[in-house]
């Protein structure tokens, strides 16, 4: 896919090519099979959040005073297990109220931990893309078409579990293959809560290094893109209230 599929004209404004090149490689990644879903399913997941925004279900349970009620079914865009379209909706519109029962539940109804962050990153990273497009008042991108192959069904060694709801693997632990997977001393949760599916961290690495900073470098209060430091941390705080986000 190239940088001109994606368009940017309806902004007013220019986007750094850096942008529009990360842009371009998270819908390549989107497309392509993972470790536990096919690239058809992948895009089906990120169709599935994107209908999460306006389905009937999700919207009451998110005015609900418990995220577990009403009962009912959601409105599907696609013919993935329920489970998969449960997850998928409840991340991307009311992340905030999830609870280890109900990741305990979805386990049960045949979703491993495995594939549980491999859905965790798609909607993420369809989210990340769909509030950018959003933010500049453009139509959200286009879903690619779904590249051919099979799930790798790689998952790294190292891996510890016990520390959050799924297994993780430490910087330490992060040799062979993923010897690149981390960068520097300091290692965000949010990254190593990927890990199961490394290519998502690299991913997610490269999307911060773009919109935000290099994960390596956040705790460095002079490391800057075109905002300096106390405007990025003010418009990234106001954006996580305004998103309940769950830290």
């Amino acid at each position: 896919m190239a940088t001109s599929a994606l368009d940017y004209s309806a902004a007013g404004v220019p986007v750094r090519q850096d942008l529009r090149d990360t842009h371009v490689a998270m819908l390549e990644h989107l497309r392509t099979p993972g470790s536990w879903f096919t690239g058809a399913e992948r895009l089906a997941i990120a169709a599935e959040s994107r209908n999460a925004l306006a389905c009937p279900l999700c919207l009451e349970r998110k005015a609900s005073l418990s995220p577990e009620q009403p009962a009912g079914n959601h409105a599907r865009a696609s013919d993935l297990p329920e489970a998969v379209v449960e997850i998928a909706h409840r991340i991307r519109l009311d992340p905030q109220r999830l609870s280890k029962a109900w990741f305990d539940r979805v386990q049960k109804e045949g979703l491993d931990e495995g594939p549980f962050a491999e859905l965790v990153g798609v909607v993420t990273f369809t989210a990340g893309l769909d509030y950018f497009c959003r933010s500049l008042g453009i139509p959200a991108f286009p879903l690619p078409d779904p590249a051919p192959g099979e799930p790798s069904g790689y998952r790294p060694e190292g891996l510890r579990s016990g520390i959050a709801w799924v297994s993780m693997l430490a910087p330490e632990d992060a040799t062979g293959p993923e010897a690149d997977l981390y960068e520097g001393a300091f290692v965000p949760n949010i990254a190593r809560a990927l890990s199961l599916v490394p290519a998502h961290v690299r991913v997610l690495m490269h999307e911060s290094a773009t919109h935000y900073v290099a994960m390596g470098k956040i705790p460095d209060p002079n490391e800057r893109l075109d905002l300096d430091r106390l405007q990025m941390e003010l418009v990234a705080a106001r954006v996580s209230a305004m998103n309940e986000c769950f830290y």
